[in-house]
């Protein structure tokens, strides 16, 4: 039976750095994970999500990352393949091969760009599911997938005993995360996958909200566990002023229509003395002007040592 208790409360969708030339930066990619394990900053590590830059990575790439960091911190930290693709096809062969490179739990996000309605989303995982004998964490994002998974097609999903967490992008939709909890049965896991959106879950799921898909905690990760551990203990106006803290800060990441923060991220986490490297095209790296902004978000918020050099 999956245990939400070994991949701990933070689960960080690492970063996938990238060379000047465009290439993927493996030994860079393995520094940033041994940072942010003595940083204490990830309980669990999952490979090639969005924050990991998968919709910009080739197959072969994935593969590659899947087997580095198996290789390099299997039995270190638990680690779950992000396997999601547009396609069926695609979502299947990366599951397999991410079962053969030694997981036992995947993240598939929903598939994206075809729009498909619910019986396709369906279909999709369920096809998955019964092919692959791992455990699935269905990613709902509905900001980039462009569809959402809704509760009673997750309530169908939850059936299948090897689909057992979902990812919920949860800032669009607020109180999904209770629908969900509502149709599902009581082992089935429910994480946000928003950092803006921690409290909120914690006080709509409690224990059914197993922790936190965040990509913010590669440069806030000790300040986020402090919040969760302030508001399950029942400090709720010092966890609050965090999180409003923390709020501004990720805005920031998101200044100029970028969607997707992890650019200025990765700007973020240079100053923190992580070798993120730089986005892959079209995304382009962060601009001095938007660093700024992003230093004096992180000294408010009390994050790192915003005064070195990015």
């Amino acid at each position: 039976m999956f245990d939400k208790r070994r991949f701990g409360r933070l689960l960080v969708p690492i970063v996938t750095p990238f060379k000047e030339d465009q290439s993927v930066d493996e030994d860079a990619l393995v520094a940033v994970a041994e940072k942010l394990i003595a940083d204490r900053h990830a309980d669990t590590l999952i490979l090639t999500g969005t924050t990991g830059e998968f919709f910009t990575l080739s197959f072969e790439e994935r593969v590659r990352i899947f087997r580095l960091m198996q290789e390099r911190f299997g039995g270190r930290i638990p680690l779950i393949a992000g396997t999601g693709a547009a396609s069926t096809v695609e979502t299947l062969a990366l599951t397999e091969a991410a079962q053969r490179a030694g997981f036992d739990t995947v993240m598939i996000v929903a598939p994206y760009y075809t729009k498909p309605n619910q019986r396709e989303i369906l279909t999709h995982y369920r096809t998955v599911a019964e092919r692959v004998p791992v455990d699935i964490m269905l990613y709902n994002i509905p900001i980039f997938v462009g569809v959402n998974v809704e509760p009673a097609t997750v309530a169908e999903l939850a059936t299948l005993p090897n689909v057992v967490a979902i990812k919920e992008e949860a800032e669009l939709n607020p109180k999904q995360m209770t629908a969900y909890l509502g149709v599902t049965p009581d082992e089935f896991i429910v994480y946000c996958g928003d950092d803006t959106m921690v409290l909120e879950a914690l006080a709509q799921g409690g224990e059914r909200i197993g922790g936190f898909v965040s990509g913010g905690s590669h440069i806030a990760g000790g300040r986020i566990r402090e919040m969760i551990e302030h508001f399950l203990g029942g400090r709720i106006e010092q966890a609050s002023a965090m999180q409003r803290e923390l709020f501004a800060l990720y805005r920031s990441l998101g200044q100029n229509g970028r969607t997707n923060p992890v650019a200025l991220l990765k700007g973020a986490m240079r100053l923190l003395g992580y070798p993120a490297g730089i986005p892959r095209a079209p995304l382009l790296p962060a601009t001095d002007e938007e660093m700024a902004v992003v230093r004096a978000a992180m000294q408010r918020a009390g994050v790192g040592a915003p005064g070195a050099s990015s």
